[in-house]
């Protein structure tokens, strides 16, 4: 296992990091199994795990603290908050009031006094970014987090919020967690040159393109849209569709990389993301011990120029064939009255 500095706060993490989004009645109910597959990836070296609070309702950090018992000391622990934690008005959002509430129920959850990365896991349109890092900041003087950063941010509000840190003598963001994958190449636009400028450590989440590329998923093969991830979004793999069309289209060219290099489809989609110089660790969720067996497997692959190079010529850099994000869209998207002027202002044809 290789380990990198995650960004500038002297952090030494793993290249890959343990995601526990998987653990918990959305993914894998057995919790004695979740904590197998917790210690066997730190007994293999990984010493990165991240969840987050709305993960299977708090169960996966349950799962997670329960595993990390005598071992903390060991494990750079990061989870999130932002999506609602219950029914009604304020429990959710990057509130100073939610935060400074939810972080408890975190540490909670965790068993643990402290979490090494706490993150914003969505912008919140309602919420000036100096409140939320003016709590963030309070929570590491207090002891609580020993490090900060945002999750799916555009690039523009990172900029943002680094902006707003400097004019206001604010702690700033860290970390960035973007979706980054063979068939997900949009962040590479803006989002991980933003990160470089600004000396960011970088996780990227779903290499796997949300299970397109564990080879199971090939053109002409049966796709079964009633398990995993294709239950929770099955329009992702619907084969109809002409977009997931062009998806398996990719996934042929790349088991056809994979294989000239000796290695399979997962251990080439976990590998790509790091050779990227933004990239600090590289997030996979497995669900059962296979999963994490495959992921793991080429831990030490590095992919040289010409491979990349061919990478290129499938799917070209900065381009996403699918939305990576099915979670959150901005507010600029969703709310039609941000993009259409009063009909009073509009000029009469």
């Amino acid at each position: 296992m290789r380990y990198r500095a995650l960004g500038g706060t002297g952090i030494e993490v793993s290249t890959h990091c343990l995601g526990a989004m998987m653990f918990g009645f959305v993914g894998n109910p057995d919790h004695d199994e979740c904590v197998r597959i917790i210690h066997t990836a730190l007994d293999r070296g990984v010493n990165f795990v991240d969840t987050a609070d709305m993960y299977s309702t708090g169960e996966s950090e349950e799962i997670v603290g329960k595993a990390l018992a005598g071992r903390r000391d060991d494990v750079v622990l990061a989870t999130k908050v932002h999506f609602p934690m219950g029914e009604g008005p304020n429990r959710g959002g990057n509130s100073r009031r939610w935060i400074v509430r939810e972080v408890e129920e975190s540490l909670r959850r965790l068993r643990t006094d402290w979490i090494d990365l706490y993150q914003v896991h969505r912008p919140d349109p309602t919420t000036d970014i100096e409140e939320t890092l003016g709590v963030l900041g309070d929570l590491v003087r207090e002891g609580k987090i020993r490090a900060f950063g945002c999750s799916t941010f555009p690039a523009e509000e990172i900029a943002e919020s680094h902006h707003v840190a400097e004019r206001r003598g604010l702690s700033r963001f860290r970390t960035e967690q973007p979706p980054y994958s063979l068939m997900a190449r949009g962040v590479e636009t803006s989002v991980l040159p933003t990160c470089l400028r600004y000396g960011m450590g970088v996780l990227t989440w779903s290499p796997l393109a949300s299970g397109f590329l564990t080879g199971r998923i090939r053109k002409g093969g049966p796709i079964d849209l009633t398990s995993g991830r294709a239950r929770i979004t099955p329009a992702r793999f619907d084969p109809a569709i002409p977009e997931n069309q062009v998806k398996l289209d990719a996934v042929e060219r790349l088991v056809e990389v994979a294989e000239d290099l000796g290695c399979t489809l997962p251990e080439l989609a976990v590998a790509f993301p790091l050779a990227h110089p933004a990239v600090t660790s590289v997030i996979i969720g497995p669900r059962t011990m296979e999963q994490l067996e495959a992921s793991l497997k080429g831990a030490s692959l590095v992919l040289d120029d010409a491979t990349l190079d061919r990478i290129d010529e499938i799917v070209p850099p900065g381009v996403n064939l699918y939305q990576p994000d099915g979670a959150w869209r901005p507010r600029s998207l969703t709310d039609p009255a941000m993009r259409r002027r009063p009909l009073a202002d509009r000029p009469a044809a």
